[in-house]
Formats: structure tokens, sequence, C-alpha cells
């Protein structure tokens, strides 16, 4: 991710807020983006202006901290993560990893039901994952504005399944809202993160 450190700035889109209509409309990425993510910078720099000791950690290390700056972090980087994950709506390439979806979950149909029951079992809010842990594709959820144990996994999708991601245009249809992220989500983003598929090791913070 780009401005990974202290202080940090709601970096732009990489797309217009309009850019994934239908599916998700523009006024819901506007006030997702410059309101609610906005929402957890500001929090984050303010809380590590009285950290100096911290103000050099990546923002992945500062994920992994309990307490208020653990959970601020974690807004930054779930919100971050979601929003270069999506992409106007093309078609799903048949690169490595769909052809690795279909291998670990038998077809990509069944990978995307999987998905979803996993993102409308989050009670209230939180997110769902595909994670790559030990050379497999897991799925898995994390409550309010956790992150996965990124020393352990490394996240390739995320969905956020908190009600302002979808209530404007989906009111309470979550699952209506999963139906229509599956159209959105940038497989070129996906790829390049699971070819990656190393998690980070956190520096020791004394």
């Amino acid at each position: 991710m780009n401005n990974n450190q202290y202080p940090f700035i709601n970096t732009p889109l990489p797309y217009d807020y309009q850019a994934l209509e239908p599916y998700i409309d523009a006024t819901t990425m506007y006030l997702h983006h410059e309101k609610h993510l906005q929402a957890y910078i500001d929090k984050l720099n303010k809380l590590l202006t009285k950290e100096p000791k911290l103000q050099a950690c990546t923002l992945e290390e500062l994920t992994q901290m309990p307490g208020d700056i653990g959970k601020n972090s974690g807004g930054v980087y779930n919100h971050r993560f979601y929003f270069e994950g999506l992409q106007p709506p093309k078609k799903v390439p048949h690169n490595p990893l769909y052809e690795e979806i279909e291998s670990q979950f038998q077809s990509f149909e069944a990978f995307q039901k999987i998905f979803k029951q996993t993102a409308l079992s989050v009670f209230g809010s939180g997110y769902a994952w595909l994670v790559w842990e030990r050379g497999m594709l897991r799925i898995i959820t994390t409550a309010n504005q956790g992150v996965p144990c990124l020393n352990k996994m490394f996240p390739i999708l995320c969905i956020d399944v908190w009600e302002h991601a979808y209530y404007l245009k989906h009111y309470n249809l979550r699952g209506d809202y999963i139906d229509n992220w599956f159209k959105v989500i940038n497989w070129d983003t996906a790829q390049m993160g699971w070819q990656q598929g190393e998690p980070f090791t956190a520096s020791v913070i004394e």
C-alpha cells in the first residue's frame, strides 16, 4: 500500500466514485471513502501523535497491536484493501488464481457460494476474506475492524459487510450486495497479491 507510515492520508481511489455502478452506487462509495475511511485515518493520526515510538511502524505492524491503535489502524488497512480490490465491472479472467480457486473449491461457483455464506455469517459488522495460508486458500471472517493475523496469513480479497458499505442501495439485503460485489472484484490485483503469497514479519517494538 502507498502511504504506509505516519502521518497517514486518504489516498485517492484508483477509479471514480461512479465507476462501480450499477453494482455499488456512487453515493455509497463517496461516503465510504471520504467519510468513514477518513475518520479512521484522523483518529489513527491523533493517537500516533502521542506515541512517537510507533510513528515509524508500518500500517501492517500497527494493525497487530492491541487497543485503539489496533482498531483504528485496522479500519485504515481494511478499507484500503477493500477499495483497492475493486474495479469497474469486468469479466473474471481465467488466471492462475482462478485455476487455484477451482482446484481447491472444486469450482468457481462453489467458491462463490461458500464465500457468500461466510460473509452472510458475520454477526453485526466485519469482513470476509480470502487468504493464503501455508500453501492453501482459506475463507475467514474478522469482526469490526479486525485484521487477519498477517504474520501467518496473506490477504487476497476482502468484502466489507458493515452496513455503511451497502445500506443506501441494498438496504438490509446483504446477500444482494455480496452478489454485486463479485461483479466488481479486481482479479488482477488479487492475482498479484496471491503471487506474492508471503506473510509479513512484524518488527519487535520496545
